[in-house]
């Protein structure tokens, strides 16, 4: 919850509290603070135990798409894109055509000949080009 909140934050709402409240309420006002937290845990943990307890084993499939969505949230957009997309081969991203992927025979995969295309005629001054392959 407080993951992002550094020490120099940390001693700002110290200061802050001090200057709010007053050194005779602030230890009172951080002990009520804890212990709704710590109240609170209680409550979401309790609840959780009890969903366990009810589903029973079909609780761990409703947990599987949250720990696949976890998953998916430490990758980068190229470790997603490759798994997703590409089922694993990276040979787009590393340039590396030519090295067959496990499991495949061990020779290599060629591409076919180009085909030669004819000179492409000039288009007169003032047209604009229009090219086939683009659209």
């Amino acid at each position: 919850m407080f993951a992002n909140v550094g020490w120099g934050e940390m001693l700002i709402l110290v200061i802050a509290g001090l200057v709010i409240l007053g050194p005779e309420r602030l230890p009172g006002a951080i002990r009520w603070t804890t212990g709704a937290i710590r109240q609170a845990r209680d409550y979401v943990s309790g609840a959780t135990s009890q969903l366990r307890e009810d589903l029973g084993p079909e609780f761990d499939d409703l947990r599987q798409p949250l720990s696949e969505l976890n998953k998916l949230r430490g990758m980068t957009p190229r470790a997603a894109l490759t798994k997703h997309l590409l089922d694993g081969d990276d040979s787009i991203f590393t340039g590396k055509f030519d090295e067959p992927k496990n499991g495949q025979n061990d020779k290599p995969v060629s591409s076919p000949a180009p085909t030669p295309q004819p000179p492409a005629a000039e288009p007169a001054p003032g047209v604009t080009p229009f090219d086939t392959d683009a659209t």
